[in-house]
């Protein structure tokens, strides 16, 4: 049995600073790692899926370097849009996977967990909140996915490959390359999921022959509006109608794999004491 841990989208800030003058993302992350490394069954591995950090600082990363430090398994970063994939590398320089060359400027790896075979896809455009898939990354992507032809294998991303209807999030969604994603994945039936970031909320779409989801994030998370005129709000608030809300309990979700079967669970932690 291979059981993967998935947290996403921490949103880090400098120690003493929250999150858009609200939240205490580390307080969040903190118990879901807790939460985490309480559990009965050990996960194999834990993967974080963008936006480790607020704004990409070394101070936030350094936050999230002791924030993490309780992790006692394998752990894999991948850059979402709020990141510096630059400071990434140097803030964690004990991770060898992310100290390899970038392929084509993109911070892109493929590591084995287990009988596993976990291949991280760089989706950030520099700059910008939406993602992208250009041919560079793609043709990565089918030379990794041809390295283990005949092995489970999981892709990681940030933004995922699906069109939510949450309207101001699928603004700044994957833009470009999913269909070319679509085409190349349905070649690789050994695709067993597709794990992504950046929406704040559990979805889970059929994708390529395959399962694409997103996870929720510890702390903040984006409102069911399944609108196309679905708003992001400056502020926050407690009215009904906000957009963003924080969780009462951090999350995460794990991947089980017992044989030849990927399922998902997600788990929340004990209730604050707000």
């Amino acid at each position: 049995m291979t059981l993967i841990a998935q947290l996403s989208d921490p949103h880090i800030r400098e120690p003493g600073r929250i999150a858009y003058g609200r939240v205490d993302t580390a307080d969040y992350l903190r118990r879901a790692v807790a939460s985490l490394m309480a559990l009965p069954q050990q996960p194999d591995a834990v993967l974080i899926t963008g936006d480790l950090v607020d704004f990409g600082r070394r101070q936030e990363y350094e936050h999230l370097a002791s924030l993490l430090a309780p992790i006692r398994v394998p752990l894999y970063l991948l850059p979402g849009n709020h990141d510096d994939p630059a400071m990434m590398r140097q803030c964690f320089p004990e991770h060898a996977y992310l100290q390899q060359p970038m392929a084509d400027g993109f911070m892109q790896y493929c590591a084995r967990i287990g009988p596993l075979r976990l291949i991280s896809l760089d989706t950030t455009v520099a700059g910008q909140s939406h993602g992208a898939l250009c041919a560079r990354r793609l043709d990565w992507l089918e030379q990794a996915l041809a390295a283990c032809t005949g092995e489970p294998v999981i892709v990681a991303m940030h933004h995922p490959p699906f069109t939510t209807l949450i309207g101001h999030m699928d603004q700044i969604g994957l833009l470009s390359g999913i269909d070319e994603l679509r085409s190349l994945i349905a070649r690789h039936p050994n695709v067993e999921r597709i794990v992504c970031g950046h929406l704040h909320r559990a979805i889970d779409v059929r994708f390529a022959g395959t399962l694409a989801s997103t996870s929720p994030a510890p702390a903040h998370q984006v409102c069911l509006d399944l609108s196309p005129q679905a708003a992001s709000q400056s502020g926050w608030s407690r009215r009904d109608s906000d957009c963003m809300r924080t969780r009462r309990r951090p999350a995460w979700s794990r991947t089980l794999r017992p044989s030849a079967t990927i399922r998902a669970r997600f788990r929340f932690t004990s209730r604050a004491a707000h």
